[in-house]
């Protein structure tokens, strides 16, 4: 069985920004093929947005394969350039692309110091199945010093929803998403675990 090995963005002694764009837009290509299908565009557009000390990455066999982001309220994992997406899409679709993710991205967390925000979570379709994710987030858990995490599904994703149920998420909040025909999904859940959530689970047992 081939190792998965995780490693801070920063971490790496070359230039992997490349590399990272290329598995965020592989796995979120259904979204992103709104402004362009061109898997180039799109990478050489996102190359400078990703940031390198809140971003972790799954390597096996030397490729990077999947990727996940733990944001705080000082950093959040993407910060979309709006000079860069202009350059590389068009004034026009760099711009419109700016507008629709900006709020997704761009916009500082409203969580205290001990709250670390996961997302951007991506694995490569080749490689989906092979446990990227899992150990993705299992190395956040286990590793970064956060007294409670929070992310984001929404309801069409319902294999992330399970996935992140099984490992011990559970649901705390639902906000239905305004035009939801267009983006796909009706509604946004947020989910957390905490320390004092899997004690009181662990009290009950």
């Amino acid at each position: 069985m081939d190792t998965i090995a995780i490693r801070k963005m920063s971490d790496y002694d070359r230039d992997v920004r490349s590399e990272v764009a290329a598995v965020f837009v592989d796995a979120y290509f259904k979204e992103l093929r709104f402004f362009t299908k061109d898997k180039d565009k799109l990478i050489n557009a996102l190359h400078h947005s990703f940031s390198r000390d809140v971003i972790f990455l799954a390597e096996m066999n030397g490729e990077i394969i999947g990727m996940v982001g733990c944001s705080n309220n000082k950093v959040r994992a993407i910060h979309l350039d709006k000079t860069q997406l202009r350059l590389h899409l068009g004034f026009f679709t760099g711009h419109m692309m700016y507008r629709l993710m900006h709020k997704e991205f761009n916009i500082p967390l409203p969580y205290p110091d001990s709250t670390g925000y996961i997302e951007c979570a991506a694995t490569m379709e080749k490689a989906r199945g092979k446990g990227a994710a899992t150990a993705l987030i299992k190395y956040l858990l286990k590793e970064l010093p956060y007294h409670e995490f929070i992310l984001e599904v929404t309801d069409a994703n319902q294999i992330a929803y399970q996935f992140y149920e099984k490992i011990g998420f559970t649901v705390f909040s639902r906000k239905i998403e305004k035009h939801s025909k267009l983006k796909g999904f009706k509604e946004r859940i947020y989910m957390h675990k905490s320390e004092e959530l899997h004690a009181t689970a662990g009290q009950r047992r």
